[in-house]
C-alpha cells in the first residue's frame, strides 16, 4: 500500500482518514497500470512486453488490523483496514527496427473502496468512487540477446479522484505525483524459462490540494522470480521494498507524522497463466508485509488479466 499512517492523538483523527486513501489506483509482461501500490507487479516486472495493443483488468484486495510506529512498535489502537480496487486501461507497444528499440505507452483508470475502522469512531471512514488516473506516456525497452530484458520509461498519477481535505469522503489523493521507472529481466536459460525480473521506480509527490501537506519522495522495488511448470504455467515468488527518502512537510501536517518516513518489504507467491488462444495472461499473487515501519502491516492479493487485441503479423506468425 501507499502511506497508512495511523496518528497517536484524536486531533491528528483527520490524518488517519487522508493517510488511509493513500491507494493508488492502479502477452508475456504484464500491462502495467500503475505502480505506486506495493504488490501490483511481479514475476514479469521488468519484462519487455511482446508488440501489440493490449487491454488489461486489475483487482487488488488489501487488509490490516495493526499498525506500527517508527520504531516498529505496534500502536495501541484498534485498526481494521479492507480495501478494494479495479483498475482498468489499455497501452500498446511498437518495435523501432532501426533502433531496435520497443516504444510503449499505456494508462489505467482505477475505482477503489475504503472502508477503515478504528477504536476512534471520528477517524473511521468508508469511501467509494474513481481514484486517480495514471498515465504512462513513454516506456521504452530493448532486448539484449537471449536472455536479458531492459526498461526504462515516465509515469504519472493526475489527482483526478475526488478529494476533499479534512473530510472522510472522496477517494483520490489531491496531489500529482510523478514517476520514472527502470528496470529488468535476467532469463537464466532462455527466454521464458527461469527468470529474476525486477523495476525500480522513484516518486516525486506534489502538494495536496487545499492543504499545506506534501507527502515525501519514495523509492520502491518490485519483481520476482520466477520459472515455468508446464508450457503455459509459471509460478514463483513475488516480492517488494519500500523506502521513504524524504520526510512529509507541510504547515498542515500532524506533529506526530512529521519525521516518520514509512518503510516496508514483503513477499508471497505468485502464478500466471498464459493463454495462447486468447493471446492472455492471467495472474495471481498473494503478499504479506514481512517489515514495516510508520504504517499498517498488512497483506495484499492481487489478480490480474492481460489480453492482447491486436499484434502485428510478424508477432502472430511467431507466437
Amino acid at each position: 500500500m501507499g502511506l497508512l499512517r495511523l496518528p497517536l492523538r484524536a486531533r491528528s483523527a483527520g490524518a488517519l482518514a487522508a493517510a488511509c486513501v493513500a491507494f493508488a489506483l492502479p502477452a508475456r509482461a504484464q500491462q502495467d497500470l500503475g505502480h505506486k501500490v506495493l504488490g501490483t507487479l511481479g514475476l514479469r516486472a521488468g519484462a519487455q512486453q511482446d508488440p501489440g495493443v493490449y487491454v488489461a483488468d486489475r483487482v487488488i484486495f488489501f487488509h490490516a488490523d495493526r499498525v506500527v510506529d517508527r520504531n516498529g512498535n505496534r500502536i495501541p489502537m484498534g485498526v481494521d483496514i479492507d480495501a478494494f480496487a479495479n483498475g482498468v486501461g489499455a497501452g500498446a507497444v511498437f518495435r523501432v527496427a532501426p533502433l531496435s528499440t520497443y516504444v510503449g505507452a499505456s494508462v489505467g483508470v482505477p475505482f477503489a473502496h475504503l472502508r477503515a475502522s478504528t477504536s476512534r469512531p471520528e477517524a473511521s471512514t468508508d469511501r467509494f468512487g474513481l481514484s486517480d488516473l495514471y498515465v504512462q506516456p513513454i516506456r521504452l525497452g530493448w532486448r539484449l540477446g537471449g536472455h536479458v530484458d531492459a526498461i526504462a520509461g515516465y509515469g504519472f498519477y493526475a489527482p483526478t479522484g475526488k478529494f476533499e481535505p479534512g473530510l472522510r469522503s472522496g477517494i483520490g489523493r489531491g496531489y500529482w505525483t510523478h514517476e520514472p521507472f527502470a528496470g529488468g529481466t535476467v532469463y537464466f536459460d532462455r527466454r521464458g524459462g527461469w527468470n529474476l525480473s525486477a523495476l525500480a521506480s522513484y516518486d516525486f509527490n506534489g502538494r495536496k490540494r487545499g492543504i499545506d501537506i506534501t507527502r515525501g519522495e519514495t523509492l520502491q522495488i518490485q519483481g520476482g522470480a520466477g520459472a515455468p511448470v508446464f508450457r503455459i504455467v509459471e509460478v514463483g515468488v513475488a516480492a517488494y521494498a519500500q523506502w521513504q527518502v524524504r520526510d512529509d512537510r507541510g504547515a498542515d501536517l500532524p506533529e506526530v507524522l512529521r519525521g516518520a518516513r514509512d518503510r516496508a518489504f514483503g513477499l508471497g507467491p505468485e502464478v500466471a497463466v498464459t493463454i495462447p488462444a486468447l493471446r492472455s495472461r492471467l495472474s495471481a499473487r498473494w503478499a504479506h508485509d514481512v517489515h514495516t515501519r510508520s504504517r499498517p502491516v498488512g497483506q495484499v492479493f492481487v489478480v490480474g488479466l492481460t489480453v492482447a487485441v491486436w499484434k502485428p503479423s510478424t508477432e502472430r506468425e511467431s507466437h
